[in-house]
């Protein structure tokens, strides 16, 4: 039997890969840096091996999968192409892996992760499948009906993959280190939209999908009257959201979900667009109603009384979206967002629209920006965000008690760095207290 062994298995694509070959009976085990993540976690529930990295995990016969983030000069890539063993990059294994299925991606400027997370729990409930979420969740199943997979755009990467279906959730303009303008992000999900078999699923709302050309049918949702899947009638509760769905100007049926926010209502719609289109009823995407969420998306935990959020937001307009789910959610709480950018190249791109996006809080700290690997470090600080945000504050690690003063307020921890160190200092200094 082959065993499978991961290069840098704690990545979050990585990890749900692992737990994916696992869960179908596959022999799995990975190699990392020792230091702590927080996709590990549902590794070590299964009992995947994690090892330090070093040569002597690579052993005849095994397939090797390799993280993105790993150059070719790590000692365990050197070694396996020195046994000449099988070898792949992360996507082209998936690419491989996932024409075994009705294979339905995600992808999107912003999204993805939640969208996919939503798809994978309403085909869950109805059928067996398989699922890789980019929060680091992955569910195998030996007979598997559908395969639903995040597919990022970073590096053209989700051109490995040539899946049956594709939800497409926006065009934006992100990964500055890699894009040079948002027409090149649109170039990569035209090339994208080629390499779909059966069919598109788009968000009818934005302009340039609007755009995409396809060789299958292409299916809009949204809120304008054009799309073929409408959201009309949106009321709010204080748990769930609920909203009609018209399919091409007919009402189709009345659907809730327990989040809040147009983005969200827009991944519910897509999701029901491409179970509809695959002939799954009404009363099973009903199911959309129980869905809990995935990991670092508005994740939330109450102390004291206060609501402490954790989101993976990163980019201007998540921010904004994020801000914006809290306020609706909390519409009598004071909302204290804590931001940290995510790479010098980002935050100099969008330095402006990050600055625009954390202005609807009522109160604004900033911690230093999470420089990447990938990058040099700039001559950017994060003071060049707080001198565009009138009120701000820098935020240290050693000085989260601050924080406490917002009694009955919501504190939004952002970005997609190590911004969880923050929330767990700010946990600390109160259990403290207690």
């Amino acid at each position: 039997m082959t065993t499978y062994h991961f290069i840098g298995i704690k990545g979050t694509g990585m990890s749900s890969l692992a737990q994916i070959l696992h869960d179908s009976g596959e022999k799995v085990q990975g190699s990392d840096v020792e230091k702590q993540f927080f996709t590990q976690e549902a590794l070590e529930e299964k009992n995947i091996p994690i090892l330090p990295f070093s040569e002597d995990n690579i052993k005849d016969n095994y397939t090797i999968i390799a993280g993105n983030a790993f150059p070719d000069d790590n000692i365990e890539i050197q070694e396996a192409k020195r046994k000449g063993l099988k070898f792949y990059r992360y996507p082209e294994f998936l690419g491989e892996w996932l024409k075994q299925y009705t294979s339905i991606a995600v992808t999107g400027a912003h999204g993805k992760t939640s969208t996919t997370g939503l798809l994978a729990h309403v085909l869950n409930e109805t059928f067996p499948i398989s699922y890789l979420i980019g929060d680091g969740t992955g569910k195998g199943h030996v007979e598997s009906q559908y395969f639903a997979f995040e597919a990022c755009e970073y590096r053209r990467n989700f051109l490995q993959y040539e899946p049956d279906y594709a939800i497409m959730t926006n065009i934006d303009f992100d990964h500055p280190d890699y894009f040079t303008s948002v027409d090149d992000v649109f170039d990569a999900f035209q090339s994208m939209a080629d390499r779909v078999k059966k069919g598109i699923i788009a968000c009818g709302d934005d302009e340039y999908l609007q755009r995409i050309q396809a060789k299958v049918p292409v299916v809009y949702y949204g809120f304008a009257a054009t799309n073929d899947f409408q959201a009309q009638n949106v009321t709010e509760t204080e748990l769930a959201t609920t909203f009609d769905v018209f399919v091409r100007n007919t009402y189709y049926d009345t659907f809730t979900i327990p989040m809040f926010g147009d983005h969200n209502i827009l991944n519910a719609l897509s999701v029901i667009a491409i179970c509809h289109y695959e002939g799954i009823g009404a009363e099973h995407i009903k199911n959309l109603a129980t869905f809990t969420g995935v990991k670092r998306r508005f994740t939330e935990k109450k102390i004291g009384d206060q609501i402490l959020v954790d989101d993976y937001a990163h980019h201007p307009i998540e921010i904004k979206a994020t801000i914006e789910s809290a306020r609706k959610k909390y519409p009598n709480k004071s909302i204290v967002a804590i931001f940290q950018p995510h790479t010098f190249t980002r935050t100099e791109t969008f330095l402006q629209e990050f600055a625009e996006s954390l202005k609807p809080a009522d109160h604004i700290y900033l911690c230093d920006i999470f420089g990447s690997a990938r990058e040099k470090n700039g001559k950017l600080a994060i003071d060049d965000l707080q001198q565009l945000i009138e009120g701000s504050f820098i935020l240290d690690l050693d000085q989260t008690e601050v924080l406490s003063e917002y009694k009955d307020s919501v504190l939004v921890f952002m970005g997609a760095g190590d911004i969880q160190k923050f929330e767990k200092a700010y946990e600390q200094t109160l259990g403290n207290k207690l």
